[in-house]
């Protein structure tokens, strides 16, 4: 079985997805006490290591999991992106988060993998005006690696959510590694609000019109949350059953090996006076909806332009804005289509396509936080499936389309 280390880990949706793609994570890197016991209870087999990356000596993990060399298939990673990210207040390269990637490029130099794998914001390819990127990339090919950077957008490869991701992918085995990038397997469409462009070249990943009729539907909100059972604001159970049978391929595939009990089904509770907003807003609404009297101060001067996805309610034919460390309705469309209440835990993990067989712990602020700060394990499976085929020796053209998904159907 091909072997990945993943770094930066969180709370497991890369090292989730690279496992169901055919991957043995052997070793996983992960400050935050919390995620990390997340990450070692669903992930049993992985070496966790709760320490602060700066101080980890590669050279020992590689002794630790029996590892030459060069025998590594792939190091996985997402450095900490908030110092990247164009909602940052203050974007500057003495930000201590960003100076991480270098202890990543370390452990390229120490473990010389076959592949790299680097996840980031859309904004890291502004940052600087580039150069950031520029020197990752130059750094990369330094230690002899071909390099291509995309962005990525999750909803064109069947996850119900707009969420956009900067993909570094790098091998050092020959291959073109541009090629390795998945094509869209699904039919979605999304407003880009970064720069999409790298050196005047576009990077992000689209498909040939002549081959659009053949993608997918898009998966939708429905899609994911039907069969859960309804639960009051402020409320729900650590543990509940299914309020149905898997209406869907997408409920089906979230659902596998997960048993007859689902985890982390509960909400955070509002308060009163947006208790009182909830109502006027319907599907797919968002605060335009709300009587003028009842808005918020600060929302009261607000253009009909501004701030668009807040207090918005989810259309069970759409799909959701991307999930984020809080299912605030401040902060964007997170008002479940039907009930009075924010999404759950467990509701934000599967629009995030974490399976149900994952559970996370810690209180629920911490639950939300591990939710919208991973990688969506489908995504991840889909990029791992491609660079595993590569692995093993695929040819790959442009104009590719189909890829082979081991989740199962979607």
């Amino acid at each position: 079985m091909a072997t990945a280390f993943d770094l930066f880990a969180g709370a497991g949706g890369l090292s989730t997805g690279l496992e169901t793609a055919g991957f043995s994570v052997l070793y996983a890197n992960e400050v935050e006490s919390i995620y990390a016991e997340t990450l070692r209870k669903n992930h049993p087999e992985t070496l966790v290591d709760v320490q602060d990356i700066r101080l980890v000596d590669a050279t020992d993990v590689l002794e630790r999991v029996n590892i030459k060399p060069g025998d590594l298939d792939l190091l996985a990673g997402g450095p900490p992106c908030q110092g990247f990210s164009i909602n940052a207040p203050i974007r500057s390269i003495t930000d201590d988060r960003n100076h991480l990637f270098w202890r990543y490029l370390h452990f390229v130099e120490v473990a010389r993998p076959k592949f790299i794998l680097i996840e980031n914001v859309p904004g890291i390819i502004s940052f600087e005006g580039g150069d950031v990127v520029r020197s990752i990339l130059k750094s990369l090919q330094k230690l002899g690696y071909d390099c291509g950077v995309k962005i990525l957008y999750a909803a064109q490869y069947g996850i119900p959510q707009s969420r956009w991701r900067t993909i570094i992918i790098g091998n050092r085995v020959g291959v073109a590694s541009e090629l390795v990038f998945p094509p869209p397997t699904h039919l979605a469409s999304g407003r880009a609000n970064f720069t999409q462009r790298l050196d005047g070249r576009i990077i992000v990943m689209q498909s040939a019109p002549a081959l659009r009729q053949m993608l997918r539907p898009a998966a939708t909100v429905w899609d994911a949350l039907s069969d859960l059972p309804a639960i009051e604001n402020g409320s729900g159970a650590e543990r509940n059953t299914y309020a149905t049978a898997p209406a869907t391929a997408y409920q089906e595939m979230m659902r596998r090996g997960a048993g007859d009990f689902i985890f982390n089904h509960q909400c955070a509770g509002l308060g009163a006076a947006n208790l009182v907003r909830l109502p006027f807003i319907p599907m797919g609404g968002s605060w335009r909806d709300i009587p003028y009297d009842l808005l918020p101060t600060g929302m009261k001067r607000a253009r009909k332009s501004d701030h668009t996805k807040r207090y918005g309610r989810l259309h069970p034919d759409g799909i959701c804005s991307t999930i984020l460390t809080k299912c605030d309705p401040h902060w964007g469309s997170f008002i479940h289509p039907h009930q009075d209440r924010v999404l759950s835990v467990r509701e934000a993990a599967r629009i995030q396509s974490f399976p149900d067989r994952v559970r996370f712990f810690g209180n629920l602020s911490q639950q939300y936080e591990q939710v919208g700060n991973a990688v969506p394990p489908v995504f991840a499976s889909v990029i791992g499936c491609r660079i595993l085929d590569a692995i093993h020796g695929a040819s790959f053209e442009l104009e590719q389309i189909q890829t082979s998904l081991r989740w199962g159907t979607v």
